[in-house]
C-alpha cells in the first residue's frame, strides 16, 4: 500500500489518499503498519491545517512511536522503526522539505528522491 498524503493534489493510481494529518495517521493506524511500502508527502496542509496540523506531523509521530517509553506500542512500530519506511517528499516548500528530511534522516529511513 502507498499513502498520498496532500490536500490538494489527487493521489496517482495505486495511492490511498490522505488531505490532512488526522486522516492519514488514521489511516495507518487502521491498516497494519507493514502493509504501507511507501509514504509519498507534502508539507503545507492549506485548510486541511486545522485537522492535525501540517504533514510533517505525520513524521513527528511516527518518530514518537518508534521511541515510545510504552513497550507494547514501541514493539508495534518497532519493525517499521529500523529503516524500512520509504519516503517520497513532493512539497514545493523547500524550508518544509528540509525539516521533513532532517526527521527522515535523524531516523534513519528511506527517502526516494
Amino acid at each position: 500500500m502507498k499513502l498520498w498524503i496532500d490536500d490538494v493534489r489527487p493521489a496517482p493510481e495505486g495511492y490511498i489518499w490522505c488531505k490532512s494529518t488526522l486522516n492519514a495517521l488514521n489511516t495507518m493506524y487502521k491498516y497494519r503498519i507493514n502493509e504501507i511500502a511507501e509514504i509519498n508527502l507534502d508539507h503545507d496542509a492549506g485548510d486541511y491545517a486545522k485537522e492535525g496540523g501540517d504533514f510533517i506531523e505525520v513524521l513527528k509521530e511516527l518518530e514518537r512511536l518508534c521511541h515510545s517509553p510504552n513497550t507494547l506500542k514501541r514493539a508495534f512500530w518497532q519493525n517499521k522503526c529500523e529503516n524500512e519506511y520509504t519516503f517520497v517528499l513532493h512539497s514545493a516548500n523547500p524550508v518544509g522539505v528540509q525539516n521533513m528530511r532532517a526527521i527522515i534522516e535523524a531516523n534513519g529511513w528511506k527517502e526516494i528522491r
